[in-house]
């Protein structure tokens, strides 16, 4: 089993690079194609026409299959971590786990249902993906200061914390302003009211 997870280790890089060029490419083929504003465009945008939207949704859903892999390979870590030397309850591993694996879920939702043509789903995926990972990443940074120092050190336990912290910052306007307005449109004209909370909201969404 140690063998296997160290076997692992390039899926949490293939991960973060695979996510990276599906926004990428995504962005600048709407972009060529005139289907979005260059500036600060939602990241569902990007990936709502054709013929970005293959791109985006074939590549999302990759990055949900990678992003189920790294935490399941996290949780096995730590619980083997945990086996040697305890200093969590294994309930706390796991609930992290599932809250993972469901935001996971929710970056598939948001691949396959288009922002446009279901909104509704669409952000329901979102929402799962944006608040489970916000708190996986909560808890992984708690898991790793209980872990220390024998299996993190603190510099380690203080970067993840510092992490969860800013994800926290950015989600919460996020849902706030994207509550407030109704998408469904791509282009949209500066002298609009809820064009401010848009811009807001996009530049939560990108961090």
């Amino acid at each position: 089993m140690l063998c296997f997870l160290r076997g692992m280790a390039f899926v949490p890089f293939l991960l973060v690079t695979w996510s990276s060029a599906a926004f990428i490419i995504s962005y600048v083929v709407a972009v060529l194609s005139g289907h979005v504003n260059p500036f600060l465009p939602y990241i569902s945008d990007t990936g709502t026409t054709p013929p970005e939207s293959g791109i985006f949704g074939f590549m999302i859903n990759f990055s949900a299959f990678l992003g189920a892999a790294t935490m399941y390979t996290r949780y096995k870590i730590v619980e083997k971590q945990n086996q040697t030397s305890y200093f969590s309850t294994p309930v706390f591993n796991l609930v992290s786990l599932v809250l993972g694996l469901v935001g996971c879920i929710g970056m598939g939702i948001v691949a396959n249902f288009q922002e446009l043509a279901v909104p509704l789903v669409h952000d329901g995926g979102a929402l799962l993906a944006f608040v489970c990972g916000v708190v996986y990443t909560l808890l992984q940074s708690v898991i790793s200061y209980k872990s220390c120092p024998q299996w993190n050190s603190l510099s380690t336990c203080h970067v993840r914390m510092a992490i969860s912290a800013v994800s926290c910052a950015a989600v919460v306007p996020m849902i706030a302003c994207a509550s407030l307005i109704s998408i469904t449109k791509l282009e949209w004209n500066p002298k609009e009211k809820s064009v401010t909370l848009r811009i807001s909201t996009e530049i939560n969404d990108d961090i």
